[in-house]
């Protein structure tokens, strides 16, 4: 009779597995806790301590670590000497392991574990056998996923015998299993110890992509164990084509966004890894409406994130625009269905509950990997931070507040400028921070002039001749949301930078575009030229103490 050994912590299926293998005239093994599941269910079952001889000692701690179980598990078939020595010390084969290991990874996950309940969940029994008989595949069938009993069971009711390709595989999967056990008990216990110089990953296939950023490039998207908030990897896709690379990357960044509002309806467009449109609003409506009039030409194939439910509204606004991905923790019927007609639009439900924790961001360089904590922490603002004469009105704070969450995810050197609650121009990733500034600033003159074609020349005088004005721009006509208020703060813009200012050439520049409230990190030795500049002009200034870079 052949004999199956079966000692599992995930019971899932087991008994109906074991049930299985008795009807087809095999002799079961068990330890401890599995043994007596299948005694309730009244399945015929004999003990390891029967077997060896030994009774299980140290709580438990000593049961398989026997050669009448690894012998019968190592032992080769084809190797007559192999077989002569399991017959003259009275050990006959096992030739199916049924096993997984101790939660470890579930204790550990517990807030107030211990040290003494962590290293009592390190399998030790369990690993030997799964490492055993994952060796000896040529014989022996081990199995430690649930999801592998029904092969198992029908090519042993088939063909009275597991097949060597399926052996081989269960063996692969044999060796992950312990592998990944390991890693697990390595990982905490260096954290324990303070040792940093090894990293362990693991990352199960989320799904094959068909190319990466470009189409001569290969590439896969994996994820995590765990389950974490604004990830893609847990999202539910409701329409469209499959995601591509590219698509992954600008809708984490665009998650990225969401996540740092909460309070009120919100919405960013964005492309190419930056925004090109946010707003907040009373609505979701609202807030989209000002995403996209702060940049409609560039949101065109973008992506779009919201932190509220889209409606119906939202969604006959979005439907006329060519995008790529929508975005949001949940969709009305009717806005789905509307969205939904657009057969190669990505609608993405997405989780957005739960507290973010902080996780690694990983880089790979040549030959190496770069570690980070991700960039989670945005430090409020306050009238205290205020290094200026003049300080922000209450309204100028809120949109302070805005900028400062923005500019954090736009590629450095970062320059946003806002009014409103409305995100009105971006300048990301120039070699010198005016050049950033001034990108942003022009833009954001354009967008909240309200209507009439100006002059930049129509803005207050500088307070110092010295300093050369700007070009007149000529501003076209925008259509924008509330555009009589919007052009009544057109001269009152707020400027965020991610890093501190080197000089006070930004300064000097934000002031002929009309920004009266500026947030930076501060930091510079030559901190106080641009203090003095903003005094020298009326504009406000807030240092954060906190730097934003994102390369």
């Amino acid at each position: 009779m052949k004999r199956a050994l079966i000692s599992v912590s995930d019971k899932t299926g087991v008994v109906e597995f074991a049930r299985e293998l008795v009807s087809l005239g095999w002799e079961l093994l068990s330890t401890s806790g599995t043994m007596r599941m299948l005694k309730e269910a009244g399945l015929p079952v004999t003990s390891v301590s029967d077997v060896t001889g030994f009774p299980e000692i140290c709580d438990g701690r000593v049961k398989t670590l026997h050669p009448k179980i690894h012998g019968a598990l190592l032992a080769r078939r084809d190797i007559p000497d192999h077989m002569r020595q399991l017959e003259e010390n009275g050990i006959g084969t096992i030739d199916i392991v049924c096993v997984n290991l101790y939660p470890f990874r579930e204790t550990i996950a517990k807030p107030d574990v211990t040290m003494e309940d962590a290293i009592e969940h390190i399998d030790i029994g369990g690993p030997s056998m799964v490492r055993s008989a994952a060796k000896n595949w040529e014989s022996v069938t081990i199995v430690v996923n649930p999801e592998d009993y029904a092969t198992v069971i029908s090519e042993l009711k088939a063909e009275g015998q597991t097949s060597r390709e399926t052996r081989l595989q269960l063996s692969a999967k044999a060796y992950t299993h312990t592998a990944e056990y390991d890693m697990a008990i390595s990982t905490w216990m260096r954290a324990q110890a303070g040792l940093p110089e090894k990293l362990f990953l693991e990352y199960d296939i989320c799904q094959p992509l068909r190319y990466g950023e470009n189409p001569h490039q290969e590439a896969t998207f994996y994820k995590t164990a765990k389950k974490v908030p604004y990830s893609l990897a847990t999202a539910e896709q409701l329409n469209g084509k499959e995601l591509s690379y590219n698509n992954i990357q600008d809708a984490n960044a665009a998650l990225n966004i969401v996540r740092e509002f909460k309070d009120k309806p919100f919405a960013v467009g964005l492309k190419h890894m930056n925004p090109c449109g946010a707003g907040v609003g009373e609505t979701i409506a609202e807030a989209w409406t000002k995403a996209y009039e702060g940049d409609k030409t560039s949101i065109f194939g973008g992506i779009v994130a919201f932190n509220r439910e889209v409606d119906l509204a939202t969604a006959e606004m979005l439907k006329p625009i060519f995008l790529e991905i929508v975005m949001a923790p949940s969709f009305a019927p009717e806005a789905l269905d509307l969205l939904c007609t657009k057969k190669n639009l990505r609608v993405l439900k997405v989780d957005m509950d739960g507290v973010v924790k902080n996780q690694m961001a990983c880089v790979s360089v040549n030959g190496g990997l770069l570690v980070q904590n991700q960039d989670l922490d945005t430090c409020a603002l306050s009238l205290d931070q205020c290094v200026t004469k003049a300080k922000p009105t209450e309204a100028q704070m809120k949109d302070l507040e805005f900028t400062w969450k923005m500019v954090k995810h736009v590629k450095s050197n970062a320059i946003v400028v806002g009014c409103g609650g409305m995100l009105l121009g971006v300048g990301a990733g120039q070699m010198n921070r005016v050049g950033s500034a001034k990108i942003a600033l022009e833009q954001a003159f354009d967008a909240s002039s309200g209507g009439s074609t100006v002059s930049l020349r129509s803005t207050p005088p500088l307070a110092s001749q010295s300093e050369a004005p700007v070009p007149p721009l000529n501003v076209p006509r925008v259509a924008v949301v509330e555009p009589a208020r919007l052009a009544s703060n057109a001269l009152n813009l707020v400027l965020a930078s991610d890093a501190f200012f080197p000089f006070d050439d930004c300064v000097t520049l934000a002031a002929q575009y009309g920004v009266k409230a500026i947030v930076q990190p501060g930091g510079s030795i030559r901190d106080e030229d641009s203090i003095k500049k903003c005094d020298e002009l009326g504009i406000a200034m807030l240092f954060t103490g906190e730097r934003h870079f994102k390369h």
